[in-house]
C-alpha cells in the first residue's frame, strides 16, 4: 500500500462483524482461564495481553501502524516523546556506555543525554552535525553504543545528513537512532537511508491536534546485535529476570522491541494510555493530507517573511537559498514540515513586542499541530540561559519558532503583517 493508504488501513484490520473503528481497550488487566496460560505470558513463551503496563491491544494496533509507515519490523508506544528517546537509548546503554549525539537536538533531549543520563553513568559527546565524517569520527570511543540525531532539529530546523551518520555509526559497530518527529514518515523514512531505530513525539504532527501526549519507537530490525555481542550484553546474554532468555537469539529481528517492552516498560512504566492511543490513531489517518497542507502553507509564509524589511533572517529548509536546502531535496522531496525559525530586527525586545501583537497566531509551548503557533525560546523554554549560552546551544537569542498550521495562508499573512507593522 502507498503511504496515504497505510495511514487509514495499517495496524487494525477488523474481521467479519467487528468494529470498523479501533476499539479502546480501557482495561488494566486481562482474564485467563488457567494459571498456566498466564504463566506462559510472563515467561515470554506465548504472546498476548495480561497487563496494560506492558501491552494493550489498542496501543499495539497504533504502534503497528506507525511501524508500517516507517518501514520497520516492530514498534511500541510510550507516554511521551521524551520517554521514547530515553527508552530507545537506555535499551542498549548502561553504566559506562557512551553516546554520540548532534548538538542541535531539542533542548529537552539535550538535557536528557547531557544531564540526567550522565547521572546514570552514561556519557554523551555532542557534535556539530555539519562537520565532515573525518572530524565526527573523532567523537567515537571504544564504549560508544549509539549515535543520535533528529531528521529536522527543534527549533533550529537543521536537516540531518542521515546517510553520513549511518555510515559513521555502522563503521563503529553501533546503531543510528533518529528522532523523526518533525518530518514524520510522510516526508522522510530514515530507515530507508540507513537509520536503525526511529523515535517520535507523537504529541506533534502524528496526533496533529494537541490532544494527547505520547511517543513511539520503531525498530528497523536491520542491526545485527549478535555480531556486536560484546557491546550489547542486554540483548545477547541471558536475562535472569526472564529465566535466562537471550533476546537476540529467541526473538531475532523483534529482539530490540521485545526487550524494551518486557524489560524497560515492565520496570519503568512509561505507558501511553489506550485513550490517548485512540486519539493518536485518528490523527494518523489524516497525517498524509495534513503534512501536505502544512508544507504548502509554510513555504508561502517563509517566502513572505523573507520579503519583509522588518525581518532579520528566516531559516526554512524548503527555501532555495537555505543552507540545508540540498539536504532537504535529498531526504525531504515532498517538503520538510510546517516549522521554521526567523527573527525580527531589534532582538529580544522587538520579538516579544511582535508576538504580543498577533491576533490569530497564538503563543504556546506546543509545536506541530493544526493551529498556527509560535514561541520565543529566549523568553520561554530557554529563558534561564544567557545570550552567550543560547548561542553555544545553537539557539540565537532572537530566534522565533513558528509552527504553521492549516488555516488560510492569507489569514496568517494578514496577522503577521499587522503585527510586524506595530514594531
Amino acid at each position: 500500500m502507498k503511504t496515504e493508504t497505510k495511514c487509514l488501513h495499517s495496524g487494525y484490520e477488523p474481521k467479519n462483524g467487528e468494529p470498523r473503528q479501533l476499539p479502546i481497550c480501557q482495561s488494566t488487566t486481562f482474564k485467563y482461564d488457567s494459571s498456566d496460560a498466564m504463566g506462559r505470558l510472563f515467561d515470554l513463551e506465548d504472546s498476548g495481553y495480561f497487563y496494560t503496563r506492558l501491552q494493550n491491544p489498542t496501543n499495539d494496533a497504533v504502534a503497528a501502524k506507525i511501524a508500517d509507515l516507517e518501514g520497520g519490523v516492530a514498534g511500541m508506544l510510550t507516554s511521551s516523546g521524551q520517554a521514547s528517546n530515553f527508552f530507545a537509548l537506555f535499551n542498549i546503554c548502561e553504566t559506562g556506555s557512551h553516546i554520540v549525539a548532534s548538538s542541535s537536538i531539542y533542548g529537552g533531549t539535550y538535557n536528557l543525554l547531557g544531564v540526567t543520563m550522565k547521572k546514570m553513568g552514561i556519557d554523551c559527546t555532542f557534535v556539530d552535525q555539519n562537520l565532515s565524517e573525518e572530524e565526527l569520527a573523532k567523537a567515537f570511543k571504544p564504549n560508544t553504543r549509539a549515535v543520535f540525531g533528529e531528521t529536522i532539529t527543534n527549533p533550529t530546523v537543521s536537516v540531518l545528513d542521515i546517510e553520513k551518520f549511518a555510515r559513521l555509526a555502522h563503521s563503529h559497530g553501533v546503531p543510528l537512532i533518529v528522532d523523526n518527529t518533525f518530518a514524520t514518515p510522510i516526508n522522510c523514512r530514515p530507515i530507508e537511508w540507513g537509520a536503525d531505530i526511529v523515535t517520535h513525539s507523537t504529541t506533534k504532527y502524528m496526533d496533529g491536534h494537541a490532544i494527547g501526549v505520547g511517543g513511539a519507537i520503531v525498530d528497523s530490525g536491520n542491526f545485527d546485535w549478535l555480531a556486536h555481542s560484546d557491546k550489547y550484553p542486554g540483548l545477547t546474554t541471558p536475562d535472569e529476570s526472564y529465566h535466562g532468555i537471550v533476546y537476540a537469539e529467541k526473538f531475532g529481528k523483534l529482539a530490540y522491541i521485545t526487550k524494551a517492552t518486557s524489560q524497560l516498560m515492565r520496570d519503568l512504566g512509561s505507558i501511553q494510555s489506550p485513550q490517548n492511543a485512540f486519539y493518536l490513531m485518528n490523527g494518523l489517518e489524516s497525517l498524509d493530507v495534513r503534512m501536505e497542507r502544512h508544507c504548502k502553507n509554510a513555504i508561502a509564509i517563509a517566502k513572505y517573511l523573507k520579503s519583509c524589511d522588518k525581518v532579520e533572517w528566516v531559516d526554512y529548509p524548503d527555501l532555495e537559498d537555505d543552507k540545508y536546502n540540498s539536504l532537504a531535496k535529498k531526504y525531504l522531496p515532498k517538503g520538510s514540515c510546517g516549522v521554521m525559525a526567523f527573527a525580527v530586527k531589534g532582538g529580544r525586545e522587538k520579538a516579544v513586542e511582535f508576538m504580543d501583537s498577533l491576533k490569530l497566531i497564538t503563543i504556546v509551548t506546543h509545536v506541530a499541530d493544526a493551529r498556527t503557533c509560535l514561541l520565543h525560546p529566549a523568553s520561554h523554554t530557554h529563558r534561564q540561559l544567557t545570550d552567550e549560552q543560547l548561542k553555544e546551544s545553537g539557539v540565537a537569542p532572537d530566534l522565533i519558532r513558528l509552527s504553521v498550521g492549516l488555516e488560510s495562508v492569507d489569514d496568517l499573512i494578514d496577522d503577521l503583517k499587522q503585527a510586524l507593522e506595530k514594531i
